[in-house]
């Protein structure tokens, strides 16, 4: 089956700092990428990119089919087939999380509010938060708004899920309670790019793992090489991680 996302030497500059030097690489269906190394190295810069958060300088990126630097580019398509979970749970305080996981399908995908009700109790129950549907954010740990935004995007039905650093604000219990979820969405073969320091999660979780080092791809294949690096420069990056 052809890539379902493909970077072919993406450059993104801001301003004079040239951020991606021309970073390349492809995604199978289905495949769980773990997307590592330094803050700064562009790893989170180039999830942006993907889900046109970001505009490029130079090079290719196809994402499903969509051409995400075509000036032409239906951008509400591209964003019904790819979900994005953020580090801040971006979640709207008024609403209940049956509310914030209706809304997208209410508005992008003209769902109606019956269907709409019945996809976020379904997508709710996958995440464990079932009793959950008619509390607000602010009743809820971090990690369980965490996992009703993970409920919001999968509502979406995407092809491709991106998830930057969707833990690096949760202490090491709530951590592991949103990175179960996403090992069960891994398990349940959906494609997902993840930008993790969680290098346990990623040596279960992901078949394939990008290594980023100022600003381009250094090192990439299995989760083995997390075991037995290549470069010095990721010997000395998951050293330090320990």
């Amino acid at each position: 089956m052809p890539a379902v996302v493909k970077l072919n030497n993406v450059v993104k500059r801001f301003g004079a700092l040239e951020v991606l030097k021309g970073v390349s690489f492809d995604i199978d269906p289905g495949q769980v990428v773990a997307l590592i190394g330094q803050s700064g190295s562009g790893k989170s810069t180039a999830l942006r990119c993907i889900n046109h958060l970001e505009t490029i300088q130079a090079g290719t990126i196809e994402v499903c089919g969509h051409r995400v630097e075509d000036p032409e580019l239906d951008l509400r398509a591209l964003r019904k087939d790819v979900g994005m979970v953020f580090q801040s749970y971006n979640l709207f305080p008024h609403m209940n999380v049956a509310e914030n996981i209706m809304l997208a399908l209410r508005r992008v995908k003209k769902v109606s509010r019956p269907d709409a009700h019945d996809i976020a109790k379904k997508v709710l129950a996958k995440v464990g938060l079932s009793e959950k549907i008619e509390a607000y954010p602010e009743q809820l740990s971090g990690g369980q708004q965490q996992r009703v935004a993970i409920a919001r995007s999968l509502a979406m039905e995407p092809k491709v899920m991106l998830f930057d650093e969707v833990t690096s604000a949760l202490d090491p219990k709530l951590t592991s309670e949103v990175l179960r979820v996403m090992e069960d969405l891994a398990r349940g073969g959906m494609t997902m790019i993840i930008v993790t320091h969680e290098m346990g999660f990623a040596k279960r979780a992901a078949n394939k793992v990008i290594y980023m080092h100022t600003g381009k791809v250094h090192e990439m294949g299995g989760p083995d090489i997390l075991a037995a690096p290549q470069t010095a420069e990721l010997k000395e990056f998951l050293s330090s991680d320990l």
